[in-house]
């Protein structure tokens, strides 16, 4: 027995000898304690503060897959297609690593719109944290952008045609319009050039900023603190060793809770990856199992549906010009929501109705175009709803500075609440 401990007690000194070495050349202990043993964070989080580790799972996913994918993919518009069809029936394991990118794609939306949404619930976008909502903001257009620039690689049908509504929306730009759809093609047409340089930006260039973004965002994040359920900054009380008063420690207490939550998710990604990969055609459209042809033009276009949304905006407008202003008026919105938003309450849980019922609108509204943004443009029923829902959504914004100045708010506690269960 004793010999046993003689052991365990060597173990332990050549490791923290190992530690040590490491420390005098990079600040391991320092990193660790800042970001995980000695990074206090509020002790009421609820579950709908998992989807940020979520998400970077997701991350992690899609860059392994990603790798292995690229090692037998061909980027030319000779050979893509059948690349892509070499690694679901030859490569070994092919498909599953090509099942698991293409859900990983969609799976990533899911927790960021999830994770977004939670950021409006609780107010984590006012001040101090106001950077932080803009740089997540930031990894939403890369995510926009990685997902676009990987929608043409695999070459369908309607990868191609996809692509070719969505950069023809630039020629609605004024007086370089034609110039730039030109310049972002490469090309008087989508052509191999088109694929060569899209698939640049999704293997290198995207992913790069990216990783850098989320680097940044962890940063600012642990800078002003996690926001939690009640709005409430626990640095404002501390005991005499300045540790929260209603803080506890990251790891090991939410390390744990956020593992049973990537245990929870990984097996909803595997039933899906192995059981519905293509999701009834919204993660994998049907079309995409056709070559491109420039000479066959897909029934019905419609991106993936972690686009539709905004693709829905688009149509709902007659002008193209006008159509893509607000497209990307839609998007732009998001950044100013820290100072649309003029109530001095942060948490929906002490907020007056009316942004509660105004939330609730722009969540629907947002839905429905996303569903809307998947059905033919031909059916008017169509058009009219997502004029309307539309509406609805940029109402939320744009007159968010006058409902919020005059809600009427439920007093703050000074120390947070916890509510078991939720």
């Amino acid at each position: 027995m004793s010999g046993a401990r003689t052991e365990a007690a060597a173990g332990n000194g050549r490791m923290a000898q190992l530690v040590g070495w490491i420390d005098e050349r990079f600040p391991l202990t320092s990193l660790i304690r800042e970001h995980a043993t000695e990074y206090y964070a509020a002790r009421n989080f609820n579950t709908w503060y998992v989807f940020g580790v979520l998400a970077m799972v997701v991350l992690v996913i899609q860059l392994v897959t990603g790798i292995f994918l690229t090692m037998n993919y061909k980027p030319s518009a000779e050979d893509a297609f059948a690349s892509v069809e070499y690694i679901m029936r030859d490569v070994q394991w092919g498909w599953l690593i090509r099942y698991m990118h293409s859900t990983g794609a969609s799976a990533f939306f899911i927790v960021v719109y999830l994770h977004m949404f939670r950021a409006m619930l609780y107010g984590s976008y006012k001040n101090p944290r106001e950077l932080l909502w803009l740089i997540g903001m930031t990894i939403y257009l890369a995510l926009m952008a990685e997902g676009f620039f990987g929608y043409l690689l695999p070459w369908g049908q309607m990868s191609y045609w996809g692509a070719q509504v969505i950069v023809s929306l630039f020629g609605a730009v004024p007086a370089i319009g034609a110039d730039l759809v030109e310049w972002i093609r490469g090309d008087y047409f989508i052509s191999d050039i088109t694929l060569n340089r899209f698939f640049a930006f999704h293997v290198v260039a995207v992913p790069l900023v990216l990783v850098m973004l989320v680097v940044m965002h962890i940063m600012a994040l642990h800078e002003t603190g996690s926001l939690n359920p009640d709005g409430i900054e626990i640095k404002q009380h501390k005991d005499s060793r300045g540790i929260p008063l209603d803080g506890i420690a990251f790891h090991p207490y939410y390390t744990a809770k956020d593992l049973v939550a990537i245990v929870i998710f990984l097996a909803l990604f595997a039933a899906v990856v192995f059981f519905a990969p293509e999701m009834g055609g919204y993660f994998l459209e049907h079309a995409n199992f056709e070559p491109a042809s420039m000479l066959k033009t897909p029934e019905h276009i419609a991106p993936v549906w972690y686009f539709t949304p905004f693709y829905a905006i688009l149509r709902s407008v007659p002008s193209k010009g006008w159509g893509a202003f607000l497209m990307v008026a839609a998007i732009v919105l998001l950044f100013f929501m820290p100072w649309l938003d003029r109530c001095r309450v942060k948490s929906i849980r002490y907020r007056g109705w009316t942004y509660k019922l105004a939330l609730g609108v722009f969540a629907v509204s947002f839905v429905a175009l996303g569903y809307l943004g998947l059905q033919p443009a031909t059916e008017k029923v169509y058009v009219y709803a997502a004029r309307v829902f539309s509406a609805l959504y940029f109402a939320f914004f744009l007159l968010m500075p006058f409902y919020t100045r005059a809600e009427k708010t439920r007093p703050v506690p000074e120390r947070v609440a916890y509510h078991a269960g939720k």
